[in-house]
């Protein structure tokens, strides 16, 4: 979202420009909205709009954001004192009410579509919530912006614990940072959860990259980190503050429920140590590899429905946010400017020191990463129960443009990737599908679905056997696509050998519709699907549509009954990120149902 210029907008030195921490949004607040930069003030002109002598309380312009807890309290000032100032849009007084929302709630909310918001601005701590929010594509429209402050993400230390790992002349990696954490009996590391918190996962995002820079099984190390910040996970960021030692006593130190570290943002820990005294401070490590942002973006929400004079007054406050002024707000409540930049009394109150490299930034992940990392952490904390089912029909035999392989062949490759994302604890099986397949079945069971780490009949373990079933693929010549049944058939089983505590799903390739005519019909299925699908047994279908002909409509209108949901790839290489997206989507929407 560019800067734009209002008929109200105060001077600035442009203090608060340049690049945001993470990638740019390069998007216009809504056409109206830059129409009626031109149109709008000879209107409000010769309508009288930009006239002041009206009062504040009958012509104000209304409007309600949601905003991540940690920044609430800074925007709020800056909302309340341009009410006190008669800061104006139009000529018309600016009232912006800002409530306190979890970014993940909301994420979830405006993802899943079912509910008109009370609001027309969010302001996520970071911009991996509104990928979420776009993500399945069918929920309430969002325009995000640019960013209003940013935080790197850090490790903080109780003082005890910092000192015994050399802070703050000792410069660690992310990987030798949690490492040498976890490693030490003088340090129980705690962490939010990565699922609902944007610090959890990016720092965890930044463990896993550092530990591929290392070499070796970085992804079973990343797994075992997974593992053992589970055992210490907070629902948030307010409650992983909760978790620390209240002080040096040996009591506190010794209480095993007490952390003394935690993954933190910098502002929190900036709160925090302007709460606390003496060992209730927090010192902060910065790994050497570069700290990542959260970056703050400023986003409208479903603008089709705000009036001219409510985009336009949303654009104002955002500008407002990037004044001068604004910025000040904002530091005094301990975050950075927009490009990160640190600034020294923010740093030591927050409780960094030199040499801390704390003016390091890190390379921003991206989404695709987040989503393998997020879905990572879903399949590794709680062990998952899937049944994949194949498309075998001839059509799976198409060469894939700009490979010299078949879609089948790139499908069992991603296949065999993804598989080696899962742990020993997780079960997966394997059907084939294709038209009279199996007699009058157009189904076929290859696998059953087992541990992964179980010793296999004949030798071997359970892994071996099916990424052996998985390379021995073929499309069926001739046949075609017996999806519907087969979906019928593998739900019902599924449902039938249900695991209580994990994550229970059927995945779903295809890439084709519907070829079987004596098949029951997408409506009868869908109903189907619906009566028998169990809230206290979710079983949600994660159907992947393969190839330009796969109808990707089709597939998530038959997921959606079931709290799963309906994915296209083109290219089948991409099946392995789709899979741990799908799995991470459907465990978030079921475990927000569940609450």
């Amino acid at each position: 979202m560019g800067r734009h210029s209002l008929p109200d907008d105060y001077a600035t030195d442009g203090s608060g420009d340049g690049p945001p921490p993470r990638r740019r949004r390069t998007v216009a607040i809504a056409t109206m909205l830059v129409l009626a930069v031109a149109a709008g003030t000879a209107v409000a002109v010769q309508g009288g709009l930009l006239s002041f002598s009206k009062s504040c309380e009958d012509s104000a312009v209304r409007l309600s954001m949601v905003s991540s807890p940690d920044i609430a309290p800074a925007v709020r000032a800056v909302a309340d004192k341009a009410r006190k100032d008669d800061v104006r849009s139009d000529g018309r007084c600016l009232y912006v009410r800002v409530v306190a929302r979890d970014s993940y709630k909301v994420a979830n909310a405006l993802s899943s579509g079912t509910r008109t918001p009370d609001y027309q601005i969010w302001l996520p701590d970071s911009d991996l919530w509104v990928d979420r929010a776009k993500g399945s594509g069918d929920g309430i429209p969002i325009t995000p912006g640019d960013s209003v402050a940013s935080s790197p993400v850090t490790l903080a230390m109780v003082p005890s614990a910092a000192k015994s790992l050399g802070w703050p002349k000792k410069k660690y990696s992310w990987a030798e940072l949690t490492a040498a954490a976890m490693d030490s009996d003088k340090v129980r590391l705690g962490a939010a959860d990565p699922a609902r918190s944007a610090t959890g996962l990016l720092a965890l995002s930044s463990i896993g990259a550092s530990s591929e820079k290392q070499g070796g099984d970085s992804d079973t190390r990343v797994a075992a980190t997974a593992k053992l910040l589970a055992q210490r996970m907070s629902d948030g960021d307010t409650q992983v503050l909760e978790t620390l030692a209240q002080g040096d006593s040996g009591a506190e130190q010794g209480n095993p429920e007490r952390n003394q570290a935690v993954l933190l943002s910098e502002q929190a820990a900036f709160a925090h140590n302007a709460e606390s005294t003496g060992g209730g401070r927090l010192d902060l490590f910065y790994p050497k590899d570069g700290t990542p942002l959260l970056d703050y973006p400023y986003t409208l929400v479903d603008e089709t429905r705000m009036s001219t004079s409510e985009g336009r007054a949303a654009l104002r406050f955002m500008t407002l946010l990037n004044e001068p002024g604004a910025q000040a707000t904002l530091k005094k409540h301990g975050f950075r400017n927009v490009d990160g930049a640190a600034g020294e009394s923010v740093v030591a109150s927050a409780g960094g020191r030199k040499p801390q490299p704390y003016a390091t930034a890190a390379a921003a992940p991206s989404a695709e990463a987040l989503q393998q990392t997020l879905g990572m952490w879903t399949i590794t904390v709680q062990s998952a129960r899937l049944t994949t089912v194949v498309d075998a029909s001839g059509s799976m035999a198409t060469i894939v443009p700009g490979r010299n392989q078949s879609r089948m062949d790139v499908t069992k490759a991603s296949l065999i990737q993804a598989l080696n994302q899962f742990t020993p604890n997780d079960e997966i099986g394997l059907w084939e599908f294709a038209t009279t397949l199996d007699g009058d079945k157009d189904y076929r069971r290859l696998v059953p679905t087992g541990r992964l780490g179980d010793p296999a009949k004949g030798g071997g373990t359970h892994r071996e056997r099916l990424a052996a079933a998985f390379s021995a693929l073929q499309p069926v010549p001739g046949g075609a696509t017996g999806l519907y049944d087969t979906t019928l058939a593998a739900y019902k089983d599924a449902q039938a050998t249900y695991v209580k505590g994990k994550f229970n799903a059927v995945v779903i390739l295809t890439d084709g519709s519907n070829q079987d005519n004596r098949s029951i019909s997408r409506s009868a299925l869908v109903a189907e699907l619906k009566r028998i699908a169990d809230p206290e047994r979710p079983v949600p279908l994660l159907a992947i549509a393969v190839g330009p002909e796969a109808d990707r409509e089709e597939v998530n209108e038959i997921a959606k009954v079931t709290g799963g949901g309906g994915y296209q790839v083109t290219d089948p290489a991409e099946i392995q990120a789709v899979i741990l997206q799908a799995v991470m989507t459907a465990g978030q929407s079921n475990h927000a149902a569940q609450e």
